[in-house]
C-alpha cells in the first residue's frame, strides 16, 4: 500500500538520474536494452563503487594494518571507514561487533562453527523456517548432527507467512537457537523478526537473522532489534562481491572459540602457545578483502545519499504495478502473497516451465531468475519445480515492467 509519505518521497527521487549513475544499464543484450530484474541474487554497481575500486588499485594498493608506509596506512584507514559505515548503517553499539566476512553464508557458517560448537549439546533444539535460504539451512543440520541436537522447523501458509501458533509450539526452554530469513529470496515476504527475538528472549534463546535480502530495503537497527547475531552481503545492496559483514553482540563474540587461524587474528604465537587478538580482528584471519570492502563503503553512502526511504519507497510502488500488471495474466499464478512484501514477484505460468519463461525473457534482454532459488524446501511445500522471479532494485521502472508484462505475454503464446 502506498502511503502520504511514501508519496512524498516519490516526488523526490528521481529515477531516471539514478539510472544514469549505472554504466552496465546502458548495454544491450541480444539487441534490445537490458531490463535487469535479478536484484534478489545481485544488484548493479553504481559509478562510485566501480571507482572506489579502481581508486584503490591504482592509488594506495597496499596490504593494512601491519604496514607502517604511507600507502599501508592509506588502506588501512580506508579499511576501518568502512567499519565505522557499517556500524552507523545498523546501529550496532560498538565498532567491534562489525566483523568482515565473504558474505552471509560464511557469517552464518561462523556463527555456527563457534557460538554453536561451543554451546548447542545434545537435546538442545534448533528452529529455522520453511523460507529459509540453503545457507541458512545446511550450517544448522550439520550442527545438529554432530551435537545430537534436533532441528525445528517453522512452518508457511500459502501466502507464504510463517504460521505464529505453530511458530509459539515449537519454543521451549530446550530451544537454544532461531536462525531466521529478515526477508524471503523466494517470496519476498518480510518476517517478524522483533516479535520473534522477544518470543526467544522467554527461554534464554539466541537469535541469528539472515539479513541478505533486507539490508538494502528495510531500516536496520540491530539495538532496537536485539538479535544477537545479522548476517548480510555487500553485493546484493549496490556493493561488490565477495564481501559481507556480521554483527554479534560483543560480549557473545568475546566468549566465542576462534574461527580461523592465522594473521591477524593473533596476538602472540609460539610453538607452546598462541594468544589471540582483540575484537574484531578475532574473525579476520589473513590478508582480506580489501578493495571490496573499501568499496563496500561507497556503497553505504551511496544508498545513505539516495535516501533508502525514499529507495524504498519507489520500490514499493514497482511491487505494487507489477503485482497488479502480472495478476491480470489469467495463466499466471504468484507464489507468495505475504501482507508485509519487499520487491520481488515470484510466478508460475500454467503449463510452462519457468526456464522456458526465462529463455524467451532473455532474448528480449529482460533478466530473470528461474528455479527453486537456493530455497528447495520451500519450493517442495508449495508442490512445484520453481518459480520465475523478478526483483526490483530502486533503478528499475513501470516501463521495464510493462516490457516484462510484453514478454510473458509473447512466451506464453509461442509456448501454451
Amino acid at each position: 500500500m502506498i502511503t502520504t509519505t511514501d508519496t512524498i518521497l516519490k516526488k523526490t527521487f528521481d529515477v531516471h538520474a539514478l539510472r544514469e549513475q549505472f554504466p552496465i544499464l546502458k548495454r544491450q543484450v541480444k539487441g534490445y536494452p537490458l531490463i535487469y530484474l535479478d536484484n534478489a541474487a545481485t544488484s548493479q554497481k553504481p559509478q562510485v563503487v566501480i571507482d572506489a575500486l579502481v581508486n584503490y588499485y591504482t592509488g594506495f594498493n597496499a596490504n593494512i594494518h601491519r604496514g607502517i608506509h604511507s600507502l599501508a596506512e592509506e588502506a588501512t584507514a580506508a579499511f576501518e571507514a568502512t567499519r565505522d559505515a557499517v556500524k552507523s548503517f545498523i546501529n550496532a553499539s560498538s565498532r567491534e561487533e562489525i566483523i568482515f566476512t565473504r558474505g552471509t553464508t560464511e557469517g552464518i557458517n561462523l556463527v555456527a562453527a563457534t557460538w554453536g560448537r561451543a554451546n548447542v549439546k545434545a537435546g538442545d533444539e534448533i528452529i529455522i523456517s520453511t523460507m529459509e535460504h540453503h545457507s541458512n539451512i545446511v550450517p544448522w543440520q550439520v550442527l545438529c548432527e554432530e551435537k545430537g541436537a534436533v532441528l525445528k522447523v517453522i512452518p508457511v501458509n500459502d501466502k507464504g507467512e510463517i504460521i505464529w501458533e505453530e511458530f509459539l509450539k515449537l519454543v521451549s526452554p530446550k530451544t537454544k537457537l532461531i536462525s531466521i530469513v529478515h526477508v524471503s529470496n523466494a517470496l519476498g515476504t518480510v518476517n517478524p523478526v522483533k516479535a520473534i527475538i522477544a518470543e526467544a528472549r522467554k527461554v534464554g534463546a539466541v537469535v541469528m537473522v539472515d539479513g541478505a535480502q533486507s539490508t538494502v530495503h528495510l531500516d536496520i537497527d540491530v539495538q532496537d532489534m536485539d538479535c544477537d547475531f545479522f548476517a548480510f552481503s555487500s553485493h546484493k545492496m549496490y556493493g561488490p562481491t565477495g564481501i559481507g559483514v556480521l554483527y554479534g553482540k560483543k560480549a557473545l563474540l568475546q566468549e566465542m572459540p576462534v574461527y580461523q587461524g592465522g594473521g591477524e587474528m593473533i596476538r602472540e604465537v609460539t610453538f607452546a602457545k598462541t594468544t589471540f587478538n582483540e575484537l574484531p580482528y578475532k574473525y579476520e584471519a589473513g590478508t582480506p578483502n580489501i578493495a571490496d570492502t573499501i568499496a563496500l563503503k561507497a556503497a553505504i553512502d551511496f544508498i545513505n545519499e539516495n535516501g533508502k526511504a525514499a529507495m524504498r519507497a519507489h520500490e514499493d510502488e514497482l511491487l505494487e504495478y507489477a503485482t497488479e500488471q502480472l495478476q491480470q495474466i489469467p495463466s499466471l499464478s504468484i507464489i507468495g502473497q505475504a501482507k508485509e512484501k519487499v520487491s520481488l514477484v515470484s510466478f508460475i505460468i500454467d503449463k510452462i516451465h519457468p526456464q522456458d519463461i526465462a529463455i524467451l525473457l532473455d532474448n528480449r534482454g529482460i533478466a530473470v531468475r528461474t528455479g527453486h532459488h537456493c530455497a528447495q524446501p520451500l519450493i517442495d511445500r508449495f508442490c512445484i519445480p520453481g518459480t520465475t522471479r523478478a526483483s526490483f532494485a530502486a533503478y528499475n521502472t513501470k516501463e521495464e515492467i510493462d516490457e516484462l508484462v510484453k514478454g510473458l505475454h509473447r512466451a506464453i503464446k509461442l509456448l501454451a
